[in-house]
C-alpha cells in the first residue's frame, strides 16, 4: 500500500502548463542563471561560518580532505539530480521525482525532508547573517545594536541544554527573511537578477581572500595534519556538508527553466564544481594562516585576516559574507515555496500553497505565509537547534533520489534528458551509500539526547510529525488517491 499511488509522468509534465497560453510558472531561467543560483546557494554558511568550528573541533588542517570527501558525495548526488530533473522538469525537486517512481508515501517523506532542509536551513543562515551584520555595523560605522535585539531569548548551552539567554529577539535575522520574502513575491526574474549581482560580488570576495591570504600561509600550521585522526576528518566532512547544500535547490526551478535537458545539468554540476575548487583552496589557506585550535569562532575567514593584522581586509570580507549568506537565503526560500507549491497541487497540502498571484504568477500567498513562519523561527530560536537537522534531512533526500533514478529510467524509457555515466545503477548506489556514511558520521561531535545523537533524534521526531499530517490530511485529499478511488 505504501509504495502505491505512483503519479503518471504524463500528468506531471502536463501540470507545467503551456507557457504560450500564460499557464503555469514563467520559464525565465537559463544555464547561467541556474549556475549563479547554485553558487549563490552553496557558497555561504559553510565556508564563512562553519569552517572554523569544524577545523578546531573535528578535523584540524585535514578539513581540506573533509571538503573533498563531502564534495565527492555531493557529486554523486548531483549527477542523479541532473538526470531526474532534466527528465522531469517540473517544480518540486526530489518530491516530484519520487512521486513518479516510488509512490506518494515516499514522495511525502522527501517533501517533508525538503521542508526540514529549506525552511530550517534558511532560518539557520539568517541567524548567521545577523551575526556578521551586527559585527559589520560595529566595526565600520560604530553602530551597536542592543543585545536584546540581536539574540533570541533562548540559547543552547554546550551540553545541549536550552537555557535563557541575554536577548529577546534576533531582529536583523527577522528583517532579512522579510526582505527576501518580498523579492520572491515579486517574481523569479527579479529574484534571479538580484542573485546574479550578489554572486559576482561574493566570488570576488572569495578570490580577494585567496589572493591576500596566500602570502600569509605558515606551513607549520598544517602540522599535525590529522590531529583528530581519520574519524575526526570524516566527522568534519559530515559537519561541513552544510557547505554543499544548495545545488539541489537548482532542481526546484526545473519548471521555470527554458531548456531543462541542457540547462539543469549545467547549472547543477557546474555550480558544484566551481564551489568545490574554491572551498579546498580557501580552507587550505585558512588553516595555514591560523593554527586550527584558534579557529573556533563564528567568522573564521574575517578572523584570519585580523589574526595577521589586516583589519581593513577583515571588514571587506565581512561585507562579502553578508552577500554570500543573502544569496543562500534567497535560494533556500525559493526552494521552500516551490516544494510546497508542488505538494499542494497534488492535494497533499491545502490549496492555498499552490495559488498563483494574478500578476507575478508566483505562489504569492504561500511565500507570505512561509516568510512569516521562517522569520519567526529565526527571531526566537537558537542557531544550534534550527541548524542541527539540516544535514540530516538533506542526506536522506539524496538517498531517496538516488533510489528513484533507476526506477524512473526503467518506468519511463522514452523520456529524454541528461543521463548519468556508467549506467543507471553504479552512480546511484555510490550516491546512496556515501550519503548513508555521512549520516553515520554526523554523530561525531554532536550532543547526545535520550541516548541518540541530536540530528538522528530530531529527524525521527520530525518524521513522526510529518507522517501524522500525511495520514490526517494528505492521504485523504490526494488527487491521485481520489482518482484511484473513483476508478
Amino acid at each position: 500500500m505504501l509504495l502505491q499511488r505512483v503519479k503518471p509522468l504524463e500528468r506531471i509534465l502536463a501540470e507545467g502548463g503551456d507557457e504560450s497560453k500564460g499557464e503555469g510558472l514563467k520559464k525565465t531561467l537559463g544555464a547561467g542563471s541556474l549556475m549563479a543560483m547554485g553558487i549563490g546557494a552553496i557558497i555561504g554558511t559553510g565556508i564563512f561560518v562553519l569552517t572554523g568550528v569544524a577545523a578546531a573541533t573535528r578535523a584540524g588542517p585535514a578539513l581540506t580532505i573533509s571538503f573533498i570527501v563531502a564534495g565527492i558525495v555531493s557529486a554523486f548526488a548531483a549527477l542523479c539530480y541532473s538526470e531526474v530533473a532534466s527528465r522531469i522538469p517540473i517544480a518540486g525537486s526530489a518530491y516530484t521525482f519520487a512521486y513518479a517512481s516510488l509512490g506518494e508515501f515516499i514522495a511525502w517523506i522527501i517533501g517533508w525532508d525538503l521542508v526540514l532542509e529549506y525552511a530550517l536551513g534558511a532560518a539557520t543562515v539568517s541567524i548567521g547573517w545577523s551575526g556578521y551584520f551586527v559585527t559589520f555595523l560595529k566595526n565600520v560605522f560604530g553602530i551597536v545594536i542592543p543585545p536584546s535585539l540581536q539574540q533570541s531569548y533562548w540559547e543552547q548551552a554546550t551540553s545541549g541544554a536550552i537555557v535563557h539567554g541575554t536577548g529577546f529577539i534576533n531582529l536583523p535575522a527577522f528583517l532579512i527573511i522579510c526582505l527576501i520574502g518580498v523579492l520572491l513575491y515579486r517574481g523569479t526574474r527579479e529574484s534571479a537578477l538580484v542573485n546574479n549581482i550578489i554572486v559576482v560580488v561574493k566570488l570576488a570576495i572569495v578570490l580577494f581572500f585567496i589572493a591576500l591570504g596566500l602570502g600569509h600561509v605558515n606551513t607549520g600550521n598544517w602540522t599535525p595534519y590529522f590531529p583528530f585522526g581519520w574519524t575526526g576528518m570524516l566527522g568534519g566532512a559530515a559537519f561541513i556538508f552544510f557547505a554543499y547544500i544548495g545545488f539541489d535547490a537548482v532542481s526546484t526551478a526545473a519548471e521555470e527553466t527554458k531548456n531543462p535537458s541542457r540547462d539543469l545539468p549545467i547549472g547543477i554540476i557546474g555550480s558544484l564544481a566551481v564551489c568545490t575548487v574554491l572551498y579546498i583552496i580557501v580552507v587550505a589557506i585558512l588553516t595555514g594562516m591560523v593554527p586550527y585550535k584558534l579557529l573556533n569562532v563564528a567568522s573564521p575567514v574575517a578572523f584570519a585576516m585580523d589574526h595577521v593584522g589586516m583589519g581593513w581586509a577583515s571588514a571587506i570580507i565581512s561585507l562579502g559574507a553578508l552577500a554570500g549568506l543573502t544569496t543562500v537565503l534567497l535560494v533556500m526560500m525559493f526552494g521552500q515555496t516551490r516544494v510546497f507549491f508542488a505538494m499542494s497541487r497534488d492535494g497533499l497540502l491545502p490549496a492555498v500553497f499552490s495559488k498563483l498571484h494574478p500578476k507575478f504568477r508566483t505562489p504569492g500567498l504561500s511565500t507570505i505565509i512561509f516568510t512569516i513562519f521562517i522569520a519567526s523561527i529565526a527571531a526566537f530560536t537558537p542557531i544550534g537547534i534550527v541548524g542541527s537537522l539540516t544535514n540530516m534531512g538533506t542526506l536522506i533526500a539524496f538517498i531517496l533520489v538516488s533510489i528513484a533514478l533507476p526506477i524512473i529510467r526503467k518506468r519511463y524509457p522514452n523520456t529524454r534528458g541528461f543521463s548519468v555515466p556508467f549506467g543507471p545503477y553504479l552512480i546511484p548506489v555510490l550516491s546512496a551509500l556515501t550519503a548513508a556514511g555521512l549520516i553515520f558520521s554526523l554523530k561525531f561531535g554532536s550532543p547526545v539526547w535520550f541516548g541518540l545523537p541530536a540530528p538522528w533524534l530530531g529527524f525521527l521526531v520530525w518524521l513522526v510529525v510529518g507522517l501524522f499530517l500525511y495520514f490526517l490530511y494528505g492521504r485523504n485529499n490526494s488527487t491521485v488517491g481520489k482518482e484511484e478511488a473513483a476508478g
